[in-house]
């Protein structure tokens, strides 16, 4: 018989996949899972910043983080400076794919993705460089991924609210220029952070039965799946507009897989490739 904290994580877990999912008997469950399954994106901060040596504190939590090979591939940059803020802030906010949000939120770091380090090592030691390919590239990219999932793992566990942004890369080349990154650095992806001015919204996920696999990828039944989830989502939590109304019209029934296709039938971040290649990454 599990006790009222474990009812109340599988509650929210079943909330959010639809399905209870199956319960551990030979373990109690950590209190830290229980703000892991009630997580959600903040969007919305009060003004107040938040102390200098916090955000030092958090930014050491996140380099606690495994990296590939021990190679430390990732790099945090907090911006500080008034008016580099609001340069990043406009090229974020505005145009089409602009998030208001962003400008509000009191703090704003940037997780980079730091190949340089490495090559450098070899200049110093005298050894080629021989794995110049895609993976070095990707190594550094999850390097920086795997920091900033432990940095909201820190910051949320001290009641602070986090959202990533990937739209840093809209502009790779102009935040580059301006956060003064070299060849083999990128910005891999942003993260607003400050003290939540409300509760974040918890989004349902898809049933466990279309992204966990056990020995070999399936995806049997997936289109009745998406389809179920589009309905239970739309019932709960349906969005507040729907996208490209000019080019795909409205839909009587929005959910999410009709949301997602009409994002991504627009171009997004066309020119990052060549950014990257331009950055001196081969990617073949």
């Amino acid at each position: 018989m599990g006790n009222g904290m474990t009812d109340d994580l599988f509650a929210t877990l079943a909330e959010r996949f639809g399905k209870r999912p199956a319960q551990p008997r030979s373990m109690d469950n950590p209190e830290g899972w229980h703000a892991l399954a009630g997580r959600g994106s903040c969007r919305a901060f009060l003004p107040e910043p938040l102390e200098s040596a916090l955000i030092e504190t958090l930014c050491a939590l996140a380099l606690c983080a495994p990296t590939k090979s021990d190679l430390q591939q990732r790099d945090i940059i907090i911006v500080e400076d008034d008016a580099l803020r609001r340069r990043l802030d406009a090229l974020l906010t505005e145009g089409p794919l602009g998030q208001a949000w962003i400008a509000k939120a009191p703090h704003l770091l940037v997780f980079c993705a730091n190949n340089r380090r490495q090559r450098l090592l070899h200049d110093w030691r005298g050894k080629a460089f021989a794995n110049d390919h895609l993976d070095a590239f990707y190594n550094a990219a999850l390097d920086a991924g795997i920091a900033m999932a432990q940095f909201m793992v820190a910051a949320e566990a001290a009641g602070l609210g986090c959202c990533p942004i990937s739209a840093i890369r809209n502009e790779a080349d102009t935040v580059s220029a301006l956060l003064g990154l070299p060849q083999h650095v990128f910005p891999a992806v942003a993260l607003a952070l400050g003290r939540p001015a409300t509760p974040p919204k918890q989004s349902f996920r898809l049933p466990l039965s279309v992204t966990l696999h056990r020995d070999r990828y399936h995806e049997d039944g997936l289109p009745d799946s998406v389809t179920a989830y589009d309905e239970r989502r739309a019932a709960a939590q349906p969005y507040a507009g729907q996208r490209y109304t000019e080019d795909f019209g409205q839909a009587s029934r929005y959910g999410w897989s009709e949301d997602k296709a009409r994002q991504y039938a627009k171009p997004e971040r066309a020119e990052f490739g060549n950014f990257v290649r331009k950055a001196g990454f081969r990617l073949d």
